[in-house]
């Protein structure tokens, strides 16, 4: 299989918004699957590549779960969201430490409803409830990735990298509201990644790894933990339909390493943690002189703390020019 096959869908982690995951808002912006395997590495040639990703997320908590959404205290959480990403990258032919430097963006719009039992404290002391419904919808939480460098070995079947992601609080963000399609602050996240598709038996190993320092949320006085994420996975590629389609499974864990911060966090340092494995199926083909890639997997959470459970379907599509 031809590495100059493989596309830079790239970097989409900022898909979901607050209402979704543990932490404030029971989680943060990373998203299992958005950068998992060999079609979200660097394009490993001077190019420029647009991607769109689809994400489809329904969870829920149960009952008995505390979670902290915007200010406020929910049960019985359940949310459901559809996002649409648009991005590219460019990998330019500027070299430094025999790497390639590239750049990317990503673009989040989000539609997306929530449902809980929400809890204030009354006159008293007393212990107030209410069923809430909110919707929300627009532009979600926007990533830059500055910096990105590149390398590639055994004769361009391996390509790994290092990079710097930037999560910027552009999406809507109310205190009060369960549903919000932007977190209400800044996340850094250092990366790393490598990719290994060999051109003589089609077998694919991709392993994607970051860490997420996130600032603290203004709005509710707020700061979620650090986190660590990895994705991985094992595909065997083959030819089909002039072009090579694909077929092996995703694979993905996170951790919150260290307790929520700040007199926002009212349920202690609640650290979360989830983890899954699903199938994913992708095909590449080259059209009008223009790789074209497209993948389709499906993410179930299997193991989960202080965050919904649920599943994560993606549909990517993406070009190199």
């Amino acid at each position: 299989m031809k590495a100059k096959l493989i596309l830079s869908l790239t970097i989409a982690s900022a898909l979901l918004p607050a209402a979704l995951r543990a932490e404030e808002g029971a989680g943060g912006h990373y998203m299992p699957g958005a950068t998992a395997s060999a079609v979200d590495a660097m394009p490993g040639k001077t190019g420029f590549a647009a991607f769109n990703f689809f994400t489809y997320y329904n969870g829920s908590a149960d009952a008995s779960r505390a979670l902290n959404y915007a200010g406020s205290i929910a049960l019985g959480v359940e949310a459901t969201a559809y996002a649409n990403t648009v991005g590219a990258i460019y990998q330019t032919d500027l070299s430094l430490l025999g790497g390639k430097y590239a750049a990317a963006f990503a673009v989040p719009f989000v539609w997306m409803e929530v449902s809980a039992q929400t809890q204030l404290t009354g006159p008293r002391g007393r212990v107030l409830g209410s069923s809430v419904r909110d919707t929300a919808s627009g532009v979600g939480d926007i990533t830059f990735y500055p910096f990105m460098l590149g390398w590639k070995a055994l004769g361009g079947d391996l390509k790994y990298d290092v990079r710097l992601g930037i999560y910027a609080p552009s999406g809507g963000y109310d205190v009060g509201q369960i549903a919000n399609t932007g977190r209400n602050y800044w996340t850094f996240e250092p990366g790393i990644s490598a990719s290994w598709v060999s051109s003589k038996i089609g077998t694919e190993v991709s392993v994607f790894a970051g860490f997420d320092f996130n600032t603290e949320n203004d709005a509710t006085d707020y700061r979620t933990g650090t986190q660590f994420h990895v994705d991985a996975t094992v595909q065997q590629h083959f030819p089909l339909l002039g072009g090579f389609g694909g077929v092996g499974a995703n694979v993905f864990y996170y951790e919150q390493l260290t307790g929520d911060s700040g007199s926002g966090a009212t349920l202690g340092s609640f650290k979360g943690r989830t983890a899954g494995i699903g199938p994913v199926v992708s095909y590449v083909r080259k059209v009008g002189g223009k790789d074209i890639a497209v993948e389709v997997k499906w993410l179930p959470e299997t193991n989960v703390t202080n965050r919904t459970k649920g599943d994560y379907i993606w549909a990517k599509i993406g070009v190199l020019f």
